[in-house]
């Protein structure tokens, strides 16, 4: 199930993107200014309807290399008494599954077991992959379109700790999550199929 985004903010994503790819492959210096041109206008989109400031957009844009592909975002669904793993973000004082952005040269289960690390002081490993999931982000500097990995993952060691990025660690069971959720980086169909998963092995991956 794709989530749904603003139409301008659709149109400014596949500007940026089309930009991009343009930019890598521009044969001489006009078709390099054309493109140029065209991630200007799509962070002009994003300024227009947020807060976010033109120029840093603009340059944010500008610094994404290559051909333009989703971004993947990886979450650790972590049990522990029939209950799930949640943290509250520091950013915005919502709650989510640990995660964040996947690490360059990283294979992803590791980048999931770090970031659960990092952010709830659990030593964990990951034993099954629960779902991709099509995560389209509305946050600030979060409006790339992303895939969401969510992976089981087993305790090995640690304890719970709060981090730079987090306040708070805590287990909920399936009638306790708290609906004040961290933006997209989680949302409802996450947590169940996370349940769903841990309840029993067999179920299949979920895919968008």
């Amino acid at each position: 199930m794709k989530t749904s985004s603003p139409q301008w903010l659709e149109w400014a994503r596949e500007i940026q993107s089309l930009a991009q790819v343009g930019y890598t492959y521009a044969e001489n210096d006009f078709q390099r200014e054309r493109n140029h041109r065209l991630t200007e206008l799509a962070a002009e989109i994003v300024a227009e309807h947020s807060n976010l400031d033109t120029a840093v957009i603009n340059e944010n844009f500008r610094v994404q290399p290559g051909y333009a592909t989703p971004k993947v975002d990886v979450r650790g669904a972590v049990f522990r008494d029939g209950k799930i793993l949640m943290v509250r973000e520091k950013l915005d004082d919502g709650w989510t599954l640990p995660g964040g952005w996947a690490d360059v040269g990283d294979y992803p289960a590791e980048s999931a077991e770090r970031e659960v690390w990092e952010e709830s002081g659990f030593k964990v490993k990951a034993a099954k992959l629960i779902g991709v999931y099509d995560a389209n982000r509305t946050q600030p500097m979060e409006f790339y379109h992303a895939y969401k990995l969510v992976f089981l993952c087993k305790i090995i060691g640690g304890e719970a700790a709060t981090s730079n990025e987090t306040t708070d660690v805590q287990f909920y069971a399936p009638n306790e999550i708290p609906q004040n959720f961290a933006g997209e980086r989680t949302r409802q169909r996450h947590i169940d199929d996370a349940f769903s998963a841990y309840q029993n092995p067999e179920v299949p991956t979920i895919f968008d």
